[in-house]
């Protein structure tokens, strides 16, 4: 089946929903999606939107906070743009009415998360963020933008010229080719490439998968944030407890409720993820068990519903007030390079929210940055399609270059139970060198015919192309910074300030800079 339309959006989280609000004033919009709209990392978002909203904060100061949280591996204009213009389009938000939680005058009730050195966290219905902006989002979309579930986005479509003019899907009615003028990739992290993890299972890194294949160049895919505070039951990750219980009063302790954090940073059980993760890694590596302690947080219940369901839920009980909890991938600073206004390295194929790398987190993203990343870049994109219109005349598709069989694949458990031991929070070469020994070559990934594949086996094909570029980047970055922590060399080296490993066509580049001049089908092109 063939779908034709102006503008497609693979993705649906708040990223995907800002631009389509946007584009669909002036387009056909169709948006295809993995599972449903309610099930993306933007849903199920607890923390909130960081953003200067107050006159007692200011953007300035949000942007220190943003460098020093990822160690000032950024592109720092892009960092501006985030925060200044976040801040413009988050109190026009408010101005339009968005639902958030407020103080009994009516002013905005702003949290603290790590690593702010301000009370600047929008939240909406305690720690509902996600799920309120998600629905707001979805109530102010134009009649004219379908929405199609459960569709496996597995190839996107390049014409002659090299521009990209759709993606092949596989879904419940079968294969789809869809074509349009602009093609927008919006799929969210990979964190579901790991076994505990915060991301729902569909998170598997497909937007990057998909966009590497078709050339695009790719970065910082040695950076995965690691969240502190998962709720640790059984033996597994049972959901997310936000940042903002600890922004609130909770505090990490030890079985005996003695602090874990003291001694260990300035801001202690609000320092930077990194450093709250890395601490309850090793406290958990010599046997004890962590918790967050809650009895200093009134009325818990209401503040936090969704915690305290998902509590419930899994027999805690929140009487003795600790929650117990543990380290988990969360999100995933590297992706699809992309500038603030979405464009790749291939003509008509943008990358926004999670999927993209930008520059503007860092080797570690600053807390409820996330949000705001979607909502800003998110429009930003979407005025630039608006002012460019749809003038693709070029639907011819270019030859098949793909030929070659599927290698072996390991099984999706032992891949993630492997990226969990050899990528994990803390990491060492020979374990790495050892995992990219077992994957297939990238090279061999990238040459694979996948067309007559079920989408359980794409799914999983994708997944070790991203588990490939990570453990490559890795293995590559000879240093610890951020989220990137390797126990044969724990600091940062100076010579590896400001670098970026670049991963295009089959080839590894270290560059000094995330952006350059590209080479594109023969022609030198300006693309940043």
């Amino acid at each position: 089946m063939d779908v034709k339309t102006d503008i497609l959006i693979i993705g649906s989280g708040i990223a995907s929903l800002q631009a389509a609000r946007l584009l669909g004033q002036h387009f056909q919009v169709q948006i295809v999606t993995k599972s449903s709209v309610k099930m993306s990392s933007s849903y199920r978002a607890q923390g909130g939107i960081a953003a200067v909203t107050s006159p007692e904060d200011h953007t300035n100061l949000h942007i220190a906070d943003t460098l020093a949280a990822g160690e000032f591996h950024h592109e720092k204009k892009f960092v501006e743009t985030l925060i200044k213009d976040g801040s413009t389009i988050m109190r026009q938000f408010l101005l339009e009415g968005l639902p958030i939680d407020r103080q009994e005058t009516g002013e905005p009730a702003l949290g603290l998360e790590g690593a702010h050195s301000h009370h600047r966290i929008l939240h909406a219905g305690g720690d509902r963020t996600g799920q309120i902006l998600i629905d707001y989002l979805l109530k102010h979309l134009p009649p004219n933008i379908s929405i199609h579930c459960n569709e496996l986005a597995y190839e996107l479509m390049l014409n002659s010229n090299g521009a990209c003019i759709g993606v092949l899907t596989k879904g419940e009615e079968g294969l789809k080719r869809y074509f349009a003028h602009h093609v927008i990739l919006a799929t969210g992290g990979a964190g579901a490439l790991y076994p505990s993890t915060s991301n729902y299972a569909t998170n598997t890194g497909d937007g990057i998968a998909l966009a590497y294949r078709a050339g695009a160049a790719i970065s910082d895919m040695e950076f995965m944030q690691f969240h502190p505070s998962l709720l640790w039951c059984d033996g597994e990750a049972k959901g997310l407890v936000s940042e903002a219980v600890r922004g609130a009063g909770g505090i990490f302790v030890n079985a005996q409720r003695e602090p874990i954090m003291a001694g260990v940073h300035p801001l202690l059980d609000l320092a930077p993820r990194h450093i709250t993760a890395h601490t309850l890694y090793i406290k958990r590596a010599s046997g004890q068990e962590t918790f967050i302690d809650i009895t200093s947080i009134q009325h818990f219940e209401e503040k936090f519903p969704t915690i305290t369901k998902l509590c419930i839920d899994n027999g805690i009980d929140l009487q003795n007030g600790l929650i117990p909890v543990a380290p988990g991938s969360h999100f995933l600073m590297g992706g699809v390079i992309a500038d603030d206004i979405g464009r790749t390295t291939i003509a008509n194929l943008y990358a926004v929210g999670e999927v993209a790398c930008t520059g503007v987190h860092g080797a570690n993203r600053l807390a409820s940055n996330s949000l705001l990343e979607g909502i800003t870049f998110g429009q930003k994109m979407a005025q630039y399609i608006i002012q460019t219109g749809c003038n693709q005349t070029n639907f011819t598709l270019a030859d098949a270059k793909y030929h070659q069989s599927m290698p072996p694949l390991l099984p999706k458990e032992q891949l993630q139970q492997t990226m969990m031991h050899t990528l994990g929070i803390v990491r060492n070469p020979i374990d790495m060198q050892h995992f990219a020994e077992q994957l297939p070559a990238l090279q061999d990934l990238l040459q694979v015919n996948v067309m007559n594949f079920n989408a359980q086996h794409l799914e999983l094909y994708m997944m070790h192309i991203v588990a490939s570029l990570m453990v490559h980047a890795a293995l590559t970055r000879t240093e610890t910074r951020g989220a990137h922590i390797r126990n044969d060399t724990p600091n940062s080296d100076t010579d590896w300030a400001r670098r970026w490993i670049i991963f295009q066509q089959g080839q590894m580049k270290v560059r000094n800079s995330l952006y350059e001049y590209h080479q594109a089908r023969g022609n030198a092109q300006a693309i940043f």
